[in-house]
């Protein structure tokens, strides 16, 4: 089992900065590959960022591209988003997601594990 617990999501003006992070707990980080994903009000999830299991690779959603950066910090067993900025249409909470098979995947249905959400709202 592996627990993630997300944390930095608060309310913030357009244009600002964010934070975000995903302590895991539980088996070993660096062997999984992470993502992030966000689901807006009545809105599906949709995936924003993933990372390799070593952090050399990593993608990003084309619609957040430019402006979003996903990293990690395997002995802190911790991942980050870097949110810059940031859009009214960034408002979501946000997931992050540890996936012990591949190596950074958009599609949600390969991460085994899934953490609470932290929300992320963007004022005008």
């Amino acid at each position: 089992q592996v627990q993630l617990v997300e944390s930095g999501g608060k309310l913030v003006q357009a244009g600002g900065s964010l934070r975000l992070s995903c302590a895991a707990s539980g088996r070993t980080f660096s062997n999984y590959a992470m993502g992030w994903f966000r689901q807006a009000p009545g809105k599906e999830r949709e995936f924003v960022a993933a990372i390799s299991w070593s952090g050399t690779s990593t993608y990003y959603a084309d619609s957040v591209k430019g402006r979003l950066a996903i990293s990690r910090d395997n002995a802190k067993n911790t991942v980050y988003l870097q949110i810059n900025s940031l859009k009214p249409e960034d408002t979501a909470l946000y997931y992050c997601a540890a996936d012990g098979w591949g190596s950074g995947s958009p599609v949600s249905a390969v991460y085994e594990y899934w953490g609470q959400g932290t929300q992320v709202t963007v004022s005008s």
